[in-house]
């Protein structure tokens, strides 16, 4: 596929779309939580996508995973673009008595197994990854909204990164 992709083959073009969008569009609706706006940017991210392939290295991972990377920084882009600053991500949260369980990655997006992996995580790993990956919220805003220390978020997103790294290498 990255072959044909490489040699502007829209026939891979379109296999890879018909195929892959289903996710990358579950992907940008997660993180930008509206319809129009991830359809918006799933555009931009076949886009992105067709004109970086070149980027793409096989030995840095597979090459769903670089359009999903390629998704989630899309759509955080976009969100970030769209005046989404902390103030407005803390009046959506509350005053901070919430319920961790807002924070979990949603099942209908979900039709790669991902939300298993991610259930494998303890309940703190799972929001803080949810926060960062799915939100759009840097390290010192995890930190304000869940009230901990910067340490210690940085600490728990480093150990669910290697955790999820370890459960995907047995998924291989």
């Amino acid at each position: 596929m990255v072959q044909g992709l490489k040699a502007r083959d829209e026939k891979v073009f379109s296999y890879i779309y018909d195929h892959y969008s289903p996710a990358l569009y579950g992907v940008a609706l997660k993180v930008l939580n509206d319809e129009n706006a991830a359809v918006d940017v799933l555009q931009e991210i076949f886009l992105k996508i067709w004109r970086g392939v070149e980027r793409y290295d096989a030995d840095k991972g597979r090459l769903f995973t670089w359009m999903l990377n390629i998704a989630r920084n899309t759509a955080i882009d976009a969100l970030r673009s769209r005046a989404h600053k902390l103030g407005q991500k803390m009046q959506e949260i509350g005053n901070g008595n919430f319920p961790l369980e807002q924070f979990t990655v949603q099942q209908s997006i979900d039709h790669l197994g991902l939300s298993k992996v991610l259930d494998q995580l303890n309940k703190d790993q799972r929001v803080i990854i949810d926060l960062a990956y799915y939100r759009g919220c840097t390290q010192e805003e995890i930190a304000k909204i869940l009230d901990m220390p910067l340490g210690t978020v940085k600490t728990r997103m480093r150990n669910a990164i290697i955790q999820l790294r370890n459960i995907l290498k047995q998924v291989e």
